[in-house]
């Protein structure tokens, strides 16, 4: 036996995993334990470069100091090279630890047009695809698959092996902001594109070739009251008028069928229901009742981030998402989180109080090692042990490549959904003299003459932002919530250019806005979930044809979404366009 395998008797790769498992478990001391039960934020820095703008810590002191063995990168560059330069500086990091445990690097999605830090990360060097949503439009588990398996490779490439997704969430509130980065309203739907999603990313067989998908929100978190989100306290409430709880737990079925290898509860908590009223991170009746012995999971149970400590976020103050038991210490709320049956603190870096509570006796070191056994496991099954590196040198030539970029346009194009069409102005000719507004000038300019007035044109493009409204914090304004409908100068100016010339409007559909007043004098309306200016003209000329059919109804006015029942699919009274439409030429 090689003289590391005689030292480090869980390197060798002849032994079972769980063998592995227990011996280098056993080689582990409180310290270490505690430390793999949290994974943080960090960004791409030097290894002793503390991040002065979010309060994160240095790699050094995470991993060092800390003991800390899960990280999730945060925010993007302009180079895969550097991601795997840096990726790789934390492993050798790691590797000059007392056991040497590799880090796993996860990450929120990083592929879409999505502009929330708080969700998901700009695409930067990565095949830009249209958001979830978009995926959905299309409604083909071959596309979602292709994608799922074109992101794996370009996470490989840089070292992200734990994917903070997919979101199988059903969209049955109007109103809540989280709805792009779901596949909409419809059950069927969501629990087959979210499994193609989990064969995507995991491969036929889970191994060193894998990214470890993290399904989230667990059991749903669609049902928010009144569309607002458990980011933030006046938005904790889950509620189910409809007796619908159940409706929202088959997707997370399906993907656990697929063999999601992860699980994130959300932030919010259930009301009125026979589970706890607190936050589902901390709710033993729905992550061990309900996860654990009802449907059999034993993968790795994350919480959502930042359910221990108060932070700031931008400068302001952003208190811990401990809904339902904010009378709680921090300490006191990591025990119920683990008395719940969660096995890591997401967004947490404080494993100096499971260390007290283990060394004061309120918990038992047996526990951790419950949690610790799956984390383990899921580093030794991803190959960290035997190659944790990449290949810094081939990072730029596989993320972004050609093939991968094509795909990802060839997506934003299906994904663009035709809803009217009058009298047939659609598919445009080229070279028409064309008015454009949210678009950039100079894409237009391939496909026709731009023109600076309305009224010089033949034809006018129009893109426009889904409306929400603007609320007190900077953080939370990247939550899009409130109204549906636009805002009354918004509409004025869409009729004022539709007056004067046949005017396209298409808009940016993150939560499916109230379209009714732009209906009655746009000549050709579509929504796209993330699309460049160019996919879209492609399909305004004809180069492709629309296919794409709508992912969730689109409610014909606010006090129809206002008398909806939250947990109900299609649930909205007469709605202008229903869940499946959509028009071709």
């Amino acid at each position: 036996m090689p003289e590391t395998t005689t030292a480090r008797p869980w390197l060798d790769t002849a032994l079972p995993v769980a063998e592995r498992v227990e011996l280098l478990l056993g080689e582990m001391t409180l310290e270490e334990k505690a430390g793999l039960l949290f994974q943080t934020m960090i960004g791409v820095a030097e290894m002793d470069a503390a991040d002065p703008v979010f309060g994160m810590p240095s790699a050094v002191d995470l991993v060092e100091s800390r003991r800390m063995t899960h990280v999730n990168l945060f925010g993007t560059t302009t180079s895969a090279r550097e991601i795997a330069h840096w990726h790789n500086e934390l492993q050798r990091l790691a590797a000059s630890t007392r056991l040497g445990i590799p880090v796993t690097v996860s990450t929120d999605p990083r592929h879409s047009f999505t502009d929330n830090p708080g969700t998901a990360m700009l695409a930067g060097p990565f095949s830009q695809w249209p958001e979830p949503l978009g995926l959905a439009a299309i409604g083909d588990e071959a596309t979602v698959e292709r994608f799922a398996d074109i992101a794996r490779q370009e996470y490989l490439a840089v070292g992200l092996r734990a994917a903070l997704h997919p979101q199988v969430d059903l969209a049955t509130e109007p109103r809540w902001s989280r709805q792009a980065s779901t596949f909409g309203e419809d059950v069927a739907l969501t629990s087959r594109l979210g499994a193609a999603y989990v064969r995507g990313f995991q491969g036929e067989s889970f191994g060193a070739a894998s990214v470890s998908t993290m399904t989230k929100h667990f059991p749903g978190g669609g049902p928010q009251k009144d569309g607002e989100d458990p980011h933030f306290a006046h938005g904790r409430e889950q509620v189910y008028p409809g007796g619908e709880f159940e409706r929202h737990l088959k997707p997370f079925e399906a993907l656990i069928a697929a063999g999601t290898r992860q699980m994130m509860p959300y932030y919010g908590m259930p009301v009125g229901t026979a589970y706890e009223e607190v936050g589902f991170g901390f709710n033993r009746s729905v992550v061990t009742g309900l996860l654990r012995e009802r449907l059999g999971f034993d993968g790795v149970v994350c919480t959502d981030w930042g359910l221990i400590s108060d932070a700031e976020i931008f400068g302001q103050p952003f208190p811990a998402r401990a809904w339902g038991v904010e009378h709680l210490t921090p300490r006191e709320r990591m025990k119920k989180v683990l008395d719940a049956g969660a096995d890591q603190f997401g967004g947490e870096a404080c494993p100096e109080l499971l260390i007290a509570l283990v060394s004061d006796g309120e918990i038992d070191e047996a526990r951790l090692d419950v949690s610790a056994r799956r984390l383990l496991r899921e580093k030794f099954e991803l190959g960290l042990f035997e190659d944790p590196f990449v290949d810094e040198d081939a990072a730029d030539a596989i993320v972004g490549k050609a093939e991968f970029r094509a795909a990802g346009e060839a997506a934003q194009r299906a994904s663009i959904t035709l809803l009217t069409n009058r009298d047939a102005v659609l598919p445009l000719q080229r070279g028409l003299r064309v008015y454009v507004e949210g678009m950039d000038a100079a894409a237009a300019a391939v496909y026709g003459e731009v023109v600076e007035r309305p009224e010089d044109a033949d034809v006018a493009v129009l893109r426009l932002q889904a409306p929400f409204e603007e609320r007190a914090t900077t953080f939370e304004n990247f939550f899009h919530s409130g109204s549906l409908d636009f805002a009354e100068d918004v509409l004025a100016h869409v009729r004022d250019i539709a007056a004067r010339v046949p005017t396209v409007v298409d808009v940016f559909a993150d939560r499916p806005a109230i379209l009714t007043p732009i209906v009655e004098v746009a000549a050709a309306v579509t929504v796209n979930w993330g699309a460049s200016a160019a996919a879209l003209l492609d399909v305004l000329t004809g180069v492709v044809t629309p296919r794409a059919t709508l992912p969730f109804d689109l409610p014909r006015s606010m006090a129809a979404v206002e008398a909806s029942r939250p947990d109900v699919p299609f649930d909205t009274a007469d709605p202008l366009f229903r869940f499946g439409h959509g028009l071709t030429y």
